[in-house]
């Protein structure tokens, strides 16, 4: 098992570890104010410091973990549970107006940069963490829409397909008893790769006034909140700015560490 493997399982373990403690204990209550003890550095009562508020900033990264690994996984599933059949679908009909239609459809999304369409959506629909994963959803449908599509037509012509097209299985079936399990190690590693992303999008989210509302904590609402006492309270812009760069770090390297352990060809290479 490679290093980079290990340590993104291990970031990413922590941040969920943490993410699910906060549902049965935080070392402060995040929606106390406290303005007598607002912007307090590390402490041994305040281990990570207090914010503007006076509330315990490891209180609120824990549940500001929660809210982003809430709305990135969901967000996730939105984009596999749609563009994967569609993908699938495309590439059992290559060539067809059905493939044309969820092709032009993929790259009409792409057109227009990620970040851009989720605050398009959430601006028309309203601020919060439900528009937001909407939002990054949207964009993750054409994402396994076109990988599955790449993939599963490589697929289309190998023997076993073949083989199960001569045994009289028709389209549908030969997608979701050969092609998809084929292309479930791919599939595993992109979901990693989005993760990371829904992470910076729903900060970036966040951070406009887009994602998650008050009272609930964010990162991204954290660092706008923190932008303007920088040179007050350095410790209220460099924690949740940190938070974010480990969890994302941690994803990308499991990512890594995954496509280099399930990918056969990669393998085959280091054999």
């Amino acid at each position: 098992m490679s290093r980079g493997l290990i340590a993104g399982a291990a970031l990413t373990a922590l941040f969920v570890a943490a993410a699910g403690l906060s549902f049965l204990w935080t070392p402060g209550d995040v929606e106390a104010m406290n303005i007598a003890a607002r912007l307090q550095g590390p402490s041994a009562e305040h281990w990570l410091g207090t914010d503007h508020f006076g509330r315990d900033m490891l209180s609120m990264i824990m549940v500001g973990a929660r809210t982003s690994i809430a709305v990135a996984l969901v967000a996730v599933g939105i984009g596999m549970g749609i563009g994967v059949p569609l993908g699938l679908t495309a590439a059992a009909n290559r060539g067809g107006w059905l493939d044309e239609v969820i092709s032009r459809g993929s790259d009409l999304v792409f057109a227009f940069p990620s970040l851009v369409i989720a605050i398009l959506i959430t601006a028309i629909f309203g601020p919060g963490a439900v528009n937001a994963i909407l939002a990054i959803g949207i964009f993750n449908i054409p994402v396994f829409a076109r990988l599955t599509r790449g993939a599963a037509i490589a697929l289309w012509s190998r023997e076993f397909i073949m083989a199960a097209r001569v045994a009289g299985k028709r389209g549908p079936r030969i997608s979701v008893e050969h092609v998809l399990p084929n292309l479930a190690n791919l599939l595993i590693v992109q979901g990693t790769i989005q993760f990371s992303l829904g992470i910076l999008a729903e900060a970036g989210l966040s951070y406009v006034g887009l994602g998650a509302q008050p009272p609930v904590p964010s990162w991204g609402r954290m660092l706008a909140d923190a932008q303007t006492m920088v040179s007050l309270a350095p410790h209220v812009a460099i924690i949740p700015g940190l938070a974010i760069v480990l969890m994302v770090l941690g994803l990308n390297l499991l990512g890594d560490g995954l496509r280099d352990r399930l990918d056969p060809r990669l393998n085959a290479v280091r054999a």
